[in-house]
C-alpha cells in the first residue's frame, strides 16, 4: 500500500442505472467489516450512492428513501429535441432527500464525475449544488436531456468513465472500486429506440471502465445482475443483496479486513 498520499482508502462506484443499488449494498458491507473510505468518488447512478453516502445518510436509509419509487416518479416525457425525458422529479427528490446542499459540506470527501459534451472532456466536481451535478453524471446521451451548468452542457460521466478511478487514484493509498456494469455477454437485442440508445451506451460504458478498472487495487464486480435493465426499479432488494455478496466476499479475500 503506498504512503503519504491525503487519504487512506478511497471508493469508486461505477455508473449502472438500476444496478446501482447494488453500491448501496456494497456500502453496506464495508460499514459491516468496518471498513471506512476516506474519500468516495461517483459517476452515474454510482454518483447519486456516493452523494448521498458521502452527505451522511446509511445505505439503509438510502434504500428507504428509494424503496417505493418508479421511474416514472423522476422523469417526465419531453420533446425529443435533445433527450427523451426530463429530470425534474429526479431533482426534487435529491433536494429533499440529501442531508446538505453542497458538494464542499459533505461529510465525506465527495466526487461527482460527469462528460463536458461542449468540450468533450470528463470532468469532476468537489464544490457546488449536489442536485445539479448528480442529475449532469446521470444524463444519459439521448435518454435525457443534457444539463446545463454555469454555461456548460453536460452529460452521464459513463461516456468516458464509467468508474470513476482516474479522479481519486493519486490521493488514495489503497483505492476501491465498485463496477455495477461488467462486461459480459448480453441477451440479443430486441426493442425500441430507447433500447438501442441504452444498449449502445451500455457496450460503450462497459468497455470504457477497463482502464478504471486496472487503477483499483480491488474491484468489486456484480456479474450476477449484469443483465438488469437500466430503469428496472422493481428489484432493488436482490440488487442490493448482489452488492453485498459481492462486497463482503472480495473484502474479506483483500487482507483489509481482520476476520
Amino acid at each position: 500500500m503506498a504512503k503519504n498520499k491525503p487519504y487512506k482508502i478511497g471508493l469508486a462506484l461505477s455508473g449502472g442505472g438500476a444496478r446501482g443499488f447494488a453500491h448501496l449494498g456494497a456500502l453496506y458491507a464495508l460499514d459491516e467489516l468496518g471498513v471506512k473510505p476516506d474519500i468516495i468518488a461517483g459517476v452515474s447512478a454510482g454518483s447519486i450512492a456516493a452523494a448521498m453516502y458521502g452527505s451522511g445518510l446509511a445505505p439503509l436509509e438510502i434504500m428507504k428513501l428509494f424503496y417505493n419509487n418508479k421511474f416514472s416518479d423522476f422523469c417526465e416525457i419531453s420533446v425529443p429535441k435533445d433527450g427523451f425525458f426530463k429530470m425534474n422529479g429526479f431533482k426534487s427528490f435529491l433536494r429533499k432527500s440529501l442531508a446538505v446542499e453542497r458538494l464542499e459540506d459533505c461529510k465525506m470527501p465527495t466526487v461527482i464525475c460527469a462528460t463536458d459534451l461542449d468540450h468533450c472532456v470528463p470532468v469532476q466536481w468537489r464544490e457546488g449544488i449536489i442536485a445539479d451535478r448528480v442529475m449532469a453524471s446521470c444524463a444519459m446521451p439521448i435518454v435525457f436531456k443534457p444539463v446545463r451548468i454555469d454555461g456548460a452542457n453536460y452529460v452521464d460521466g459513463g461516456v468516458l468513465h464509467n468508474l470513476p478511478s482516474w479522479a481519486i487514484r493519486d490521493e488514495c493509498e489503497y483505492l476501491i472500486g465498485v463496477n455495477v456494469s461488467p462486461l459480459v455477454k448480453g441477451k440479443a437485442y430486441n426493442g425500441t429506440i430507447i433500447d438501442v440508445a441504452q444498449r449502445t451506451y451500455h457496450l460503450m460504458a462497459r468497455t470504457n471502465a477497463v482502464g478504471d478498472i486496472k487503477l483499483c487495487d480491488l474491484v468489486v464486480s456484480t456479474e450476477a445482475i449484469a443483465d438488469l435493465k437500466v430503469f428496472n426499479l422493481h428489484e432493488k432488494e436482490r440488487v442490493f443483496k448482489s452488492g453485498y455478496k459481492c462486497a463482503k466476499e472480495a473484502l474479506l479475500k483483500s487482507g483489509l479486513v481482520n476476520v
